[in-house]
């Protein structure tokens, strides 16, 4: 590998990085702005089988609240970031919805439904955050 093409993958890096953790930011805020509740994000970068480099969870008590948080996301991610996610999954049943932003993957649940599935130990070996104003 050449020093040009070190610079390149190095300045392709660091573009991914900023790219990243304006969408990261720009997520929590959507989420915390409609009072999402139990507000984690797992750091995936260091799994092998990951799918995205970041998972975001949160929980919301009731169907308009999910409604509002999935809303708040879309709309400050595109205003903010000029971006529409990838895929949504879940809309019709409203118990889970998954927002795909491909290094980023938003799961906004219903309390119910994340007391079920667990998804954060799922992904025990990921670094967790959690992301409170208190």
């Amino acid at each position: 590998m050449t020093t040009t093409s070190v610079a390149l993958k190095s300045k392709s890096s660091s573009a991914k990085l900023t790219r990243n953790s304006k969408v990261f930011k720009t997520i929590i805020e959507a989420i915390k702005d409609k009072k999402g509740e139990d507000i984690i994000s797992l750091d995936l970068r260091k799994i092998h089988e990951a799918v995205a480099d970041f998972f975001v969870v949160c929980s919301a008590d009731n169907t308009t609240q999910l409604k509002a948080i999935i809303d708040s996301i879309e709309d400050k991610m595109l205003t903010v970031c000029g971006e529409r996610p990838y895929k949504q999954e879940g809309v019709k049943n409203s118990q889970w919805v998954l927002i795909d932003y491909v290094d980023i993957v938003v799961h906004v649940m219903h309390s119910q439904s994340r007391n079920f599935y667990k998804l954060e130990e799922l992904w025990s070996d990921a670094v967790a955050t959690i992301h409170d104003d208190k």
